[in-house]
């Protein structure tokens, strides 16, 4: 999902975004409810639209409409019946994205993505769970949530700042360098409100330890650290990559990444199939897997003995300036082509769910062996747990082959065994690499490298 900013803070927020201005949102009907913030822009005119959702584990809801005055900017609301309301200004396209990132926990977001539950602050979602089929939960460090209360400390002036109207709003205006002036504007409003929610409660900001200077990175240590030049992080910003994080911060123009966000970035790249295929295709010279690198050098000496070993195929093509060495060139070549159509000789696409299914099978059995032997309940291990030589055998080929692709299927097994048996993940991957350690091809070091590039983190929620 792509990043999205808001332009600006509606007036009626309960939590303004630090920098961003205050625009009048007078005309959209918030305290009617999210049917009536829909009906703004729903099936209005050409170019408009307008939606809202219940967020059933908080009570509350969230909404987005185009507003009715400038189709090219639209509202999201985020409403939350303990913590009250967000309510920003968006580009009109941005709405949707927003809407579908606040269909969780997300009460509200700061500093680059770092997001609120209401009671907990939580780092930017960056690292896939697939048992949990969401990004990894990973709290802010010494997390203070900063109020409004916080921030007016009395020498704000509300007469320097004014609210500006959506008709005339310009998303490329800069942001207001007396933004607690602004900020003190807002309170009195606020305050103006019936049940208007206490100062001390309208979140504006987070701090953290994480997020001092001390802490941020600039773009060349940060592409320093994903292991890429500094100029190939550029060009993943700027077309909008959403797998590089949001800065938390930007000092003099440039864009200033947290510590502990980065570290999660340079994980996730580690546990994308980008960096699966790159870690298990190490060392070899062709940068293939290795099965795939198997393949390449038994095609190669099977066309090496092809080509030179046999007399009658060789005196039909062979010149006399070629030579052995010539040939053996032409052999690597034909290997090679065979070892990247991998999928051509067996499509991976076929054979993940069979190898999910088969593993899944052999999971069901061992439970069910377990369970006939009448253990006690609180005796109830998951060490019984076991696959077959054939199916072990069949993984350990789909990973030395298709690692990437592997990847998937052992998630989707890990989070099949979760929901179905209540398997932990770190016992479902325990399983999985003692059964190739038994009788797989890996070698120790690729295996153990691998699953630990697929085991959950046990600090997950810390």
């Amino acid at each position: 999902m792509a990043h999205v900013r808001p332009l600006a803070n509606g007036l009626r927020t309960d939590h303004p975004v630090p920098g961003l201005p205050f625009v009048d949102d007078s005309h959209i009907p918030l305290d009617e409810g999210p049917e009536a913030i829909e009906a703004v822009g729903r099936h209005v005119a050409h170019g408009m639209w307008g939606r809202y959702d219940p967020n059933h584990g908080d009570g509350g809801w969230r909404a987005f409409t185009t507003d009715p005055l400038q189709h090219s900017l639209g509202w999201s609301v985020r409403y939350h019946p303990e913590h009250g309301r967000t309510v920003l200004l968006m580009r009109d396209h941005d709405t949707s994205d927003l809407h579908s990132q606040w269909s969780g926990e997300q009460v509200l977001f700061r500093a680059g993505g770092y997001w609120w539950t209401g009671s907990t602050w939580y780092r930017p979602g960056q690292v896939w769970d697939p048992v949990a089929e969401n990004f990894e939960r990973r709290k802010c460090r010494a997390a203070v949530t900063v109020s409004a209360a916080d921030m007016l400390d009395g020498r704000a002036d509300p007469a320097r700042a004014h609210v500006g109207k959506v008709t005339t709003f310009d998303p490329e205006d800069p942001a207001p360098e007396n933004w607690l002036d602004h900020l003190a504007l807002w309170a009195e409003r606020h305050q103006q409100q019936d049940d208007a929610l206490p100062l001390e409660r309208c979140v504006v900001d987070v701090a953290s330890p994480e997020l001092t200077g001390a802490q941020l990175l600039g773009l060349p240590e940060m592409a320093e650290r994903g292991g890429i030049t500094a100029s190939t992080l550029r060009a993943y910003i700027s077309r909008g990559n959403s797998e590089v994080p949001q800065p938390q911060a930007a000092v003099g123009g440039r864009d200033q990444w947290a510590r502990a966000v980065a570290d999660d970035w340079v994980e996730a790249r580690q546990r994308s199939s980008e960096g699966i295929r790159a870690t298990m295709s190490a060392g070899d010279r062709d940068n293939l897997s290795p099965g795939a690198a198997e393949v390449r050098d038994r095609f190669a000496d099977d066309f090496h003995d092809t080509l030179w070993g046999r007399p009658d195929v060789r005196k039909r093509w062979i010149l006399r300036q070629r030579n052995e060495t010539s040939v053996r060139e032409v052999a690597d070549v034909l290997a090679w082509n065979v070892a990247v159509s991998l999928d051509r000789i067996l499509p991976t696409e076929m054979l993940g769910p069979t190898v999910e299914g088969a593993v899944l099978n052999d999971l069901a059995g061992s439970i069910d062996h377990g369970e006939k032997r009448g253990k006690p309940e609180e005796e109830q291990t998951w060490w019984h747990l076991n696959l077959t030589r054939r199916v072990a055998k069949m993984l350990d080929w789909y990973i030395r082959h298709y690692p990437d692709a592997a990847q998937w299927c052992i998630g989707e097994i890990m989070r099949a065994a979760h929901s179905r048996w209540d398997i932990p993940a770190q016992q479902t991957i325990r399983t999985l690499r003692q059964a190739l350690a038994l009788d797989g091809e890996l070698s120790e070091e690729a295996r153990e490298t691998y699953f630990a590039l697929l085991s959950p983190p046990e600090h997950t929620d810390d």
